[in-house]
């Protein structure tokens, strides 16, 4: 039988540990503690001015205090599809997905009831309220402009609470049919565009080159009668059952003259 000494020692044992879970939490490297002493933040009493209890070992007051565990991890919130309606009266629907952490974990417990959903609803209005003033041009074109922009003002709103805004990222744009019907045929019409151009500018170019070798054929009669030769050779060398008879063009001289000076007098 367990004498009487033994079953104290062991009651006291049981007591002491109760006790001291009931006072002790260990918290990771990531996690800080906020304590409250009878209803009053333990670090404006102790340490104004400081970043929280933690990490490791943290002794409470049982009974007394309470405590509030926050994490100082980088958290990515969704923000949910939002109906937008852009300065040049586009209807749409845009997502975002914003980074931020909690940099003074005093503050978020204290300053705001929840800060995950009010960090939620303040990036919400502020979606809708900046994608409004801006045309749906850029939007689609000037989309990180416009990431800064939403990352600036929503830190402005958080950083009462304690919360650090580190990225902020329109995730996803929803056009409607008809936009994108409108939008396609605009890119069809701007690669066509395009291929005018060039095309154009091609030409431009073949003929800037056909006019320089008129003006070297027209100072060296000579090289129309080579290249006269080099398309004969070019056309013999090929399958093809028409023949050529090469005739010098002085020949016909007289008889042009001659049909000339009849014309002439025809006329007369």
């Amino acid at each position: 039988m367990i004498g009487m000494d033994t079953l104290l020692l062991l009651v006291v044992a049981v007591v002491a540990i109760f006790f001291i879970g009931s006072f002790a939490r260990i918290l990771r490297e990531y996690e800080r503690a906020v304590i409250f002493r009878l209803g009053r933040s333990t670090k404006a009493i102790l340490n104004p001015g400081g970043q929280g209890n933690g990490p490791g070992l943290v002794l409470l007051v049982p009974i007394i205090d309470k405590m509030v565990k926050v994490s100082l991890q980088t958290v990515a919130l969704d923000v949910a599809p939002q109906d937008v309606i852009t300065r040049d009266n586009v209807s749409l629907k845009v997502s975002a997905v914003i980074y931020f952490r909690v940099v003074d974990p005093e503050r978020a417990v204290i300053a705001v009831q929840d800060y995950l959903y009010a960090t939620s609803q303040i990036a919400q209005t502020t979606l809708r309220s900046v994608l409004g003033q801006v045309e749906l041009d850029d939007l689609l074109s000037a989309r990180d402009k416009i990431n800064q922009q939403l990352q600036r003002i929503i830190d402005e709103h958080t950083e009462p609470w304690g919360i650090k805004v580190a990225t902020v990222e329109v995730k996803q744009i929803d056009l409607p049919q008809d936009m994108q019907r409108a939008m396609a045929k605009q890119a069809e019409a701007e690669r066509e565009r395009r291929a005018k151009v060039i095309n154009a500018d091609g030409e431009f170019q073949a003929a800037a080159k056909l006019a320089e070798a008129a003006e070297v054929l027209t100072r060296h009669p000579i090289a129309v009668q080579l290249r006269y030769l080099q398309t004969m050779r070019e056309i013999a060398s090929e399958r093809s059952t028409t023949t050529f008879f090469p005739l010098p063009i002085d020949l016909f001289g007289p008889l042009l003259q001659a049909f000339n000076k009849g014309g002439d007098g025809a006329k007369a």
